[in-house]
C-alpha cells in the first residue's frame, strides 16, 4: 500500500504565503503524478495543480503565477508553494497519487487546511 502525509497548512493573511509538503510511503511507483487538490466547505473538490516524475506540471488557472508545484524524488515529497494567497484559496487542501499510466487518482493523503483571512 502507499501512503500520504500532508503538512504546512494552517492560518495566514491574505497576500501571504504558504508551502504545503506531501511524503509518500509504501509502494511507490517509478513512475507517477502527484497532485494537489482543495475543497472548500460546501463546494465540490477542486484540482489545483499536478506534476509528474519527470517534473512536468500543470496548474487550474486560478493559480497559475501565484502557486507552485515541485517534488523530490529522491525523498518522495511534492510540495506546493502558494504566495498572494487570497481569502478564496481558503480549504482543506489534498496531495493525490496516481501510477502515470493510470486514469484516476487512486492514493489519497488525510488533507491540510489552509485558511486565508483579509
Amino acid at each position: 500500500q502507499l501512503q500520504l502525509v500532508e503538512s504546512g497548512g494552517g492560518l495566514v493573511q491574505a497576500g501571504g504565503s504558504l508551502r504545503l509538503s506531501c511524503v509518500a510511503s509504501g509502494r511507490t511507483f517509478s513512475t507517477y503524478a502527484m497532485a494537489w487538490f482543495r475543497q472548500a466547505p460546501g463546494k465540490e473538490r477542486q484540482f489545483v495543480a499536478r506534476i509528474t516524475w519527470s517534473g512536468n506540471t500543470y496548474y487550474t488557472d486560478s493559480v497559475k503565477g501565484r502557486f507552485t508545484i515541485s517534488r523530490d524524488n529522491a525523498k518522495n515529497t511534492v510540495y506546493l508553494q502558494m504566495n498572494s494567497l487570497k481569502p478564496e484559496d481558503t480549504a482543506v487542501y489534498y496531495c493525490a497519487y496516481r501510477d502515470s499510466s493510470a486514469v484516476q487518482y487512486d492514493y489519497w493523503g488525510q488533507g491540510t487546511q489552509v485558511t486565508v483571512s483579509s
